[in-house]
């Protein structure tokens, strides 16, 4: 490799030294440091590194017994796991033991070398694809050959400069889960407003209702407040909607549809239809789209006659609806039975305005969603090229 290859595209300002190229085995060491049984029991993760295995949300059985041969792990120190082949070397900030089926391997010389410069190096997808080389067993049986690893090039710079980088990266982790929890909440929350929004069997009136609206809801039949539309088109100049196009649970759509050939056959919609993913209904394939086009696949498209379609699209999301939808579930392809569905009863306002302002809110709510999504994809696509540029 040349000197000119040993620097990154994008460096900090300050630093100008070419990339030290060494053998793994050269930076680190594996080490097997064992009875230390008191210690706190460690399990490895793909995406966040070693954890206490009491916080893993999981029970794992073990013989408390035989922890006198568990492996002590420090904190700095990397873990390589029966599935570090898909995530990495698990970094631990912990003190602790795990299992002695992991080799655990930390820097020669701790005070040349930032454990969280390698963290983020070892999580990049460029990384783990290069552990291929390494990498023996089939499918989930591989494993990695931690001798071939040692015997590796790695490349760094002066710890400077992998303190600085490791900063970066610290901070756009701390950016990508604030938005993760932020979008997660919102998640949740819309989920309650669903449920809270929407009478419960049984009952005429839901548990969270707007001001001005006080009448019961009444019991519709499914059949009563929609059409379900049939008429085939294949017009390729009509956009063609596709399981594939739309992200699970949000109706939203992951490409422009513009971008793809048309021509295929399907049930042709209109803007203000609702469109159901009816195979495997609990994938949530759900979409209210505002353009003409074809629903191409195992889709319901519903037009409403006798409520909004704004709100038709909120109650085909909503707990009760869902249940018999997923009715069948027990088979290997299960489809949402229309007879089962279009004679059920639902609960619905009588008042087209209620219905308007419930479906308005939730929309609300989901473009909040859209917003906090789209910001994580952007920092996880901004972090993504800055580990492409910023590394060797």
């Amino acid at each position: 490799m040349t000197e000119q290859a040993k620097v990154p595209a994008i460096r900090f300002a300050g630093f100008t030294d070419p990339w030290e190229q060494r053998k793994a085995s050269e930076v680190f060491q594996i080490v097997d440091d064992r009875g230390h049984p008191t210690l706190p029991v460690l399990s490895a993760t793909q995406n966040q590194g070693m954890i206490y295995r009491d916080d893993s949300g999981r029970y794992i059985g073990h013989d408390e017994s035989n922890e006198i041969g568990y492996k002590r792990v420090l904190p700095g120190d990397f873990v390589v796991h029966l599935r570090s082949f898909q995530g990495g070397f698990a970094h631990s900030q912990y003190e602790g033991i795990t299992s002695p089926a992991y080799t655990v391997f930390r820097a020669k010389e701790p005070t040349s070398h930032s454990d969280r410069f390698w963290k983020h190096w070892f999580m990049s997808e460029h990384f783990i694809a290069g552990l291929s080389t390494v990498t023996y067993g089939i499918r989930d049986g591989r494993s990695i050959s931690v001798d071939e690893f040692m015997n590796t090039f790695l490349a760094f710079p002066a710890v400077e400069e992998q303190a600085a980088i490791s900063r970066l990266f610290d901070y756009l982790d701390d950016l990508i889960t604030l938005h993760q929890r932020k979008y997660d909440k919102l998640v949740i929350f819309k989920k309650s407003m669903l449920e809270k929004m929407f009478p419960k069997d049984g009952e005429s009136v839901p548990e969270i209702r707007f001001a001005g609206f006080t009448d019961p809801w009444e019991q519709r039949k499914f059949s009563n407040l929609t059409d379900r539309v049939s008429m085939q088109s294949s017009d390729p100049d009509l956009p063609q909607v596709e399981y594939e196009d739309i992200v699970s649970g949000e109706g939203t759509l992951n490409k422009d549809l513009r971008d793809k050939e048309g021509g295929k056959t399907g049930i042709k919609f209109y803007a203000g239809d609702v469109l159901y993913g009816k195979l495997r209904p609990y994938l949530m394939n759900w979409l209210y789209p505002q353009f003409n086009g074809v629903a191409v696949g195992d889709f319901w498209v519903l037009r409403a006659t006798e409520c909004d379609s704004s709100f038709l699209y909120r109650l085909v999301q909503t707990d009760s609806f869902q249940r018999l939808a997923n009715v069948s579930s027990g088979s290997k392809m299960p489809r949402a039975d229309w007879n089962l569905i279009s004679q059920s009863f639902f609960a619905v306002p009588a008042d087209y305005a209620e219905q308007r302002v419930i479906a308005k809110s939730l929309a609300e709510l989901d473009d909040l969603i859209t917003l906090h999504q789209r910001k994580l994809e952007l920092l996880q696509n901004i972090k993504k090229s800055l580990l492409d540029k910023m590394f060797v």
